[in-house]
């Protein structure tokens, strides 16, 4: 029996299988790279941003399960992995947090990182400068004076903010006026390229229109009759804009005085939309988005003046006579 023969085939059995065992483990640790790699990416390209909020002393397995149950990462394993080996563990802070699926792990660890406990305000459609650097003030201890010398009447863009406790009037103002940026896309200030009006006058528009409008449904015609007016060289009559220049009511305790006078009609400002042709210099309120593409895109009708009645309700009419009925009809 050879036994050198032997020996020599055994040693190429034991040479096989630890290349294949090595081959295994390579691909293994490829493969596990490569996962681990993807794991960490974005979940979407598109930008879904979605409140999260981490309780104190809530455990690090417990956030990263909602993490990726919400959709704002891949893998918790991943992620727990990411933040062991870049000695983040136990270090994710409480507070209330906006995250978007666009982000990728590392993006969202840093967020978590800081710790923002932020405070959640809503800015309704319609209000003046004046009324949210009041709401700024109760419910932020935001200086009112400051706010009101940074801010610009029309966009100031109303929606809900989460607001870190140690902004300033200034970091307000800029989160307000990037959210304009944000909402008012190039694709809508194009738009006022092709209707021949410059943004500043759509926003001038839309803050008339939110004012004036009760409701959605009146607008777009709203928005149209406004527009039909000012492009035939026609006085805007727009009582909003007398309420904006009248001012703060005491007696009210309101910026927006409810009946107007005669001797208010009359009152001599710029804003007088019921003596002054054209727009007023500037918005009167800050208007909200869909006010915005009325005033871009708005309905067409027969009719060049509106009223509401008691209750609130619209009245159109294409004549000053038809205007005079309804006035005669539901005002008196």
């Amino acid at each position: 029996m050879d036994y050198k023969w032997v020996s020599k085939t055994s040693r190429t059995k034991y040479l096989l299988i630890i290349a294949i065992f090595l081959i295994v483990a390579l691909s293994g640790i490829f493969g596990g790279y490569f996962w681990y790699q993807n794991a960490l990416q974005a979940v979407s390209s598109e930008v879904s941003e979605k409140t999260f909020i981490v309780s104190s002393g809530e455990k690090t397995d417990s956030i990263l399960k909602r993490l990726e149950e919400q959709g704002i990462i891949r893998s918790a394993v991943a992620f727990r992995i990411y933040l062991r080996l870049t000695g983040l563990d136990g270090k994710l802070q409480a507070g209330e947090f906006v995250l978007s699926s666009h982000q990728k792990a590392d993006e969202v660890a840093q967020i978590l990182l800081k710790g923002r406990l932020d405070q959640r305000i809503t800015i309704i459609e319609g209000l003046r400068i004046d009324e949210i650097a009041e709401k700024l003030r109760k419910e932020l201890g935001i200086n009112k004076n400051e706010f009101l010398l940074l801010a610009k009447e029309g966009y100031m863009f109303p929606d809900t903010y989460l607001i870190p406790k140690e902004s300033s009037a200034a970091d307000i103002v800029e989160q307000m006026r990037e959210n304009f940026n944000k909402k008012v896309t190039p694709e809508l200030k194009e738009d006022t390229k092709n209707k021949d009006l410059s943004t500043e006058s759509i926003v001038i528009l839309a803050s008339i229109v939110e004012r004036e409008a009760k409701d959605e449904a009146e607008r777009d015609i709203i928005a149209g009759i406004l527009i039909k007016r000012f492009s035939e060289g026609m006085p805007l009559q727009a009582d909003a804009t007398i309420q904006y220049a009248l001012g703060f009511q005491p007696e009210e305790n309101s910026w927006w005085k409810k009946s107007l006078t005669e001797q208010d009609l009359e009152i001599g400002s710029p804003y007088n939309t019921r003596k002054n042709k054209g727009l007023p210099p500037g918005p009167i309120s800050n208007p909200g988005l869909e006010s915005i593409k009325a005033a871009i895109n708005p309905e067409k009708s027969p009719y060049y003046y509106y009223l509401h009645d008691k209750n609130g309700k619209a009245h159109y009419a294409v004549s000053l006579e038809g205007h005079n009925e309804n006035i005669n009809k539901y005002l008196r």
